[in-house]
């Protein structure tokens, strides 16, 4: 069960003019459930995206890539659940154009217009007819509320969709964003997350936006772990359609660039913190903030490090104030130079470690107390700068291993 998470309600999700999305069951890998989503761009939309850094990239990955570089004019992503199309080489990458040639085909634009994305089971060829035969009931079902269904539509292993919406005035207009994520296993994004996808209706230049998306990901899915694993299929869009009017934003130092970067980061923060709220058997979220370090690098790798240690989330499950694990996970970040007698360990509000030792003042029944809550914060004070940062994890619970151990029965 998702930890303080709820499905998105519908009312509470912001229309952006110029998106449409359907969804449809296609039988992918599983009967009786969706795992096939569409969302439309109106002409002039505009779209960048960042992806996975694993070599292994998946052919829709791959594909998604080449068609970004080429141009950012796009006019529908194509998503389905069940199967990743990764590992499948040549055919994998045919699957995967021709999935964008069903799409344009049914849509009435050019292959080249089309992205296509995949989550699921790597090392399985993709079922392209089965795609094929849903798309007009995708189709039928475009709409421009459809985004809790849509967001229903691309989970696997997720207990509970993901969709967030803010709005913003921006020299006077009304500007929405409106998300929407998946993931919650396979999971330490490079440069993305499993998979997110946000429109806005603001007007941005394509530069601008491939500037946006990397800023964005960069203080938001960039900061969440499951497991310390990066997925295949990791990719994170952003679609600008211009709709709201107004004078196109075409750089950093352009009045409204930050205002609505601030906001879409707003949005896809709140996805990245329900990613690992949903993380596999997870039963506590745990934010690790990491301050007074030389840089923001040092800081993310000492975040790092402790959400990604199987000792420190096993301890966390098992609500066990181990200030053993802590320092190790600590130490273990690769940090140059790192005077340990000045580092200060928080759980909670309670102080466990002063100056590289056990706080004189803590008590274990006070660790323990703080460890029982459904949200914990770990916070490092490595004393020797500045700069800080945060990351969301989650606990280790045997239901992780049971979900990742049956994860293709």
């Amino acid at each position: 069960m998702a930890v303080n998470l709820s499905p998105p309600d519908p009312k509470s999700l912001l229309e952006i003019p110029g998106v449409k999305l359907g969804y449809a069951e296609a039988g992918i890998r599983k009967p009786g459930r969706r795992d096939l989503m569409l969302m439309t761009f109106s002409p002039g939309t505009r779209v960048a995206g960042v992806f996975t850094q694993n070599s292994f990239a998946a052919a829709p990955v791959q594909v998604c890539r080449g068609k970004l570089a080429a141009s950012n004019a796009v006019r529908a992503l194509v998503v389905n659940a069940g199967n990743a199309n990764c590992g499948t080489g040549a055919a994998g990458l045919a699957a995967a154009h021709r999935t964008c040639d069903a799409v344009a085909a049914v849509l009435g634009c050019l292959p080249s217009e089309v992205l296509p994305f995949s989550t699921g089971v790597i090392l399985e060829h993709l079922p392209v007819d089965r795609i094929e035969a849903a798309l007009p009931r995708c189709v039928g079902s475009l709409g421009t509320s459809n985004w809790a269904d849509a967001a229903a539509a691309i989970m696997t292993t997720d207990t509970v969709a993901k969709a967030y919406s803010r709005s913003v005035t921006i020299g006077g207009r009304r500007i929405c964003i409106t998300g929407m994520a998946k993931g919650v296993g396979m999971l330490q994004p490079n440069m993305a997350t499993m998979l997110a996808f946000l429109a806005t209706d603001a007007p941005v230049s394509g530069e601008a936006l491939k500037r946006m998306v990397r800023d964005v990901a960069d203080v938001s899915f960039n900061r969440v772990t499951v497991d310390g694993d990066t997925s295949t299929n990791d990719s994170f869009v952003l679609a600008a359609t211009g709709a709201a009017g107004g004078a196109e934003i075409t750089s950093p130092s352009e009045r409204g660039y930050s205002e609505l970067r601030s906001a879409i980061g707003d949005v896809a923060v709140l996805l990245a913190q329900a990613i690992a709220r949903d993380g596999e058997g997870a039963t506590k979220f745990i934010t690790v903030s990491a301050e007074g370090a030389a840089s923001v690098a040092e800081a993310l790798a000492v975040a790092r490090a402790i959400a990604n240690s199987p000792l420190v989330k096993t301890a966390f499950f098992a609500s066990d104030p181990n200030l053993g694990r802590l320092i190790m996970a600590v130490g273990n970040a690769g940090v140059d130079g790192l005077d340990t007698s000045r580092i200060d360990i928080h759980l909670g509000g309670v102080k466990v470690i002063h100056q590289g030792g056990r706080a004189e003042s803590y008590r274990e029944e006070e660790g323990a107390r703080e460890m029982k809550q459904p949200e914990i914060t770990v916070k490092v004070n490595l004393g020797r700068g500045t700069a800080r940062t945060m990351v969301w994890t989650c606990d280790y619970s045997y239901d992780y291993v049971k979900i990742n151990a049956e994860y293709r029965t």
